[in-house]
């Protein structure tokens, strides 16, 4: 059995769990810092090899156990999961360095709650049953709600606990969906439950159709959909910078469940499900496309902004699978990545103007800080955002071109406009931000002029965190050929996943023969 499936959840539990134990002892901030580094950088070596390893077109099963998969807990490797593990891994690098920059000192547990939200998003995206889907889905916010609270008061604590509130609230939905399911079909591992969806009896299609249904609004929930999606822009502006940036990742999780249960348990042959709630679910993404692109525009603190492109990151995401064409969901899977590494670089610029403003009401002030921070900053700032608009020639252009050329002939119609009109807004409101935070000319008489304090200065370790992640989208553009093609090919086999469902259906115990 190939044990390094299980690896992206293991080393950080354990990691976790060593956090735990020195925290409290002398130098604990050092060591804790060491174990943390030494658990992600592990994690990112492991989820590089499960990349090479998935590559080559295989689907790994893992069975944690030893149990039969239908009734056990199950891990499954493909292309697909595979690079979500990879850019969680790539992003943790970079959150762990901004956060070591100082605010890991103030947020007690800060390591160990990392290191968990790892288990929770690695899990989520290796998992083949739902059941466990679930289960990796409450590590992942448990471990987000002390993430976001700790050391927190006023405000980001009001924000957190509408977070919490909405999250446990989405969570009993999905436990009562499962019951159903389970109820219905007699199990919840999601190879099977592709067998047995479609020999359903007529009378059981009407249930079936509402537990699928609690679970879409779920996922949706998650993934910041219209009109579940008013928790996230005040949630992620009052995070932590680092946590924020860690954050982003959180709704392509519901992006992938949407898209995984979708492809796997509603596509062909699901019989009469196949395809059922991609009806509602393009309206919704459009809607929340649009939405998105005017909470851009009238954004008044550049974090606000950078969490309204998040969701505008997810809505372009649910257009792209929505269209339900290997080629259209390849790109996807591209700007997916693409854009979780640049709203993370945002989200730690943000903090940086944050720091320097120079009035506590609007942050899109004249940046307050010595010079060669300012410049810094804004060269930043301009590679982020012509980046996350879609301009050429870096990543988000790449990414929205091939979507563009991958749409339908029969949906041009609507997709080609959305998207550009949506490309537009959010240039008119990252121009905007841009002139009036770095390129305002003279003085500007709502800034209070003092001399900059430390806290307008840039940390290296920040700057660092920062300039890693944006290289990561040039590094995506300069290596577009490779990358596309293998998004491409994820596509391919999520959208065909007859040999994904026949490796997990066949894998047995050890020591059983077949």
């Amino acid at each position: 059995m190939n044990h390094l499936v299980i690896l992206p959840i293991l080393v950080p539990l354990l990691g976790a769990a060593l956090s735990l134990f020195v925290e409290h002892r002398r130098y604990g901030t050092v060591v804790q810092r060491s174990v943390g580094w030494g658990s992600t950088l592990v994690v990112l070596g492991v989820a590089a090899l499960l990349f090479a390893q998935a590559s080559e077109g295989g689907v790994v099963a893992y069975l944690v156990g030893d149990w039969v998969s239908r009734l056990g807990i199950t891990l499954v490797a493909d292309r697909l999961s595979a690079l979500m593990v990879l850019t969680v891994s790539l992003l943790a690098v970079a959150s762990l360095l901004h956060a070591c920059s100082g605010w890991d000192r103030r947020a007690p547990h800060f390591h160990a709650l990392f290191q968990f939200q790892l288990v929770g998003l690695n899990g989520a995206f290796l998992t083949g049953d739902i059941f466990n889907l679930f289960v990796f889905f409450e590590v992942m916010l448990i471990a987000s709600y002390g993430l976001l609270l700790t050391g927190g008061r006023g405000v980001r604590m009001a924000a957190g606990l509408h977070y919490v509130v909405f999250n446990v609230a989405a969570s009993t939905l999905f436990l009562i969906a499962l019951g159903l399911l389970y109820g219905l079909l007699g199990t919840l591992n999601m190879a099977e439950l592709s067998v047995r969806i479609a020999e359903l009896a007529p009378q059981d299609l009407s249930l079936a159709k509402a537990t699928i249904g609690l679970l879409l609004v779920v996922f949706c929930a998650k993934a910041a959909l219209l009109p579940l999606y008013l928790w996230l822009p005040e949630t992620y502006t009052r995070a932590p910078a680092a946590v924020a940036a860690l954050f982003v990742i959180m709704t392509k999780v519901g992006v992938y469940s949407v898209l995984r249960v979708g492809s796997l348990v509603l596509g062909e042959p699901a019989g009469p499900l196949e395809g059922y709630g991609w009806d509602w679910l393009l309206p919704a993404a459009v809607g929340t496309l649009a939405l998105a692109s005017l909470g851009v525009l009238a954004a008044a603190r550049m974090r606000m902004l950078v969490a309204y492109l998040v969701v505008v990151s997810a809505a372009t995401l649910f257009i792209a699978f929505g269209l339900r064409a290997p080629a259209a969901v390849g790109a996807g899977l591209y700007y997916l990545v693409h854009s979780t590494f640049v709203a993370a670089a945002l989200f730690m610029i943000a903090e940086l103007v944050r720091r320097g403003r120079g009035d506590a009401g609007s942050d899109l002030r004249q940046l307050n800080a010595p010079p060669a921070v300012r410049q810094l900053a804004a060269v930043m700032f301009i590679l982020a955002g012509v980046s996350i608009a879609g301009l050429p020639p870096l990543s988000g252009f790449i990414g929205k071109m091939a979507l563009l050329q991958a749409v339908p002939a029969d949906d041009v119609v609507w997709v080609w406009p959305v998207i550009l009109v949506s490309s537009l807004m959010v240039i008119v409101g990252l121009t905007r931000a841009g002139t009036r935070t770095f390129w305002k000319a003279g003085p500007n008489p709502d800034v209070v002029q003092a001399p900059p304090t430390r806290q307008a200065t840039s940390r290296p370790a920040e700057t660092a965190a920062t300039v890693l992640l944006l290289l990561y989208g040039i590094a995506m553009s300069l290596a577009a050929a490779p990358v596309v093609d293998y998004t491409r090919a994820a596509a391919d086999q999520l959208m065909a996943p007859a040999e994904y469902v026949r490796q997990l259906r066949a894998t047995l115990p050890a020591g059983r023969n077949p």
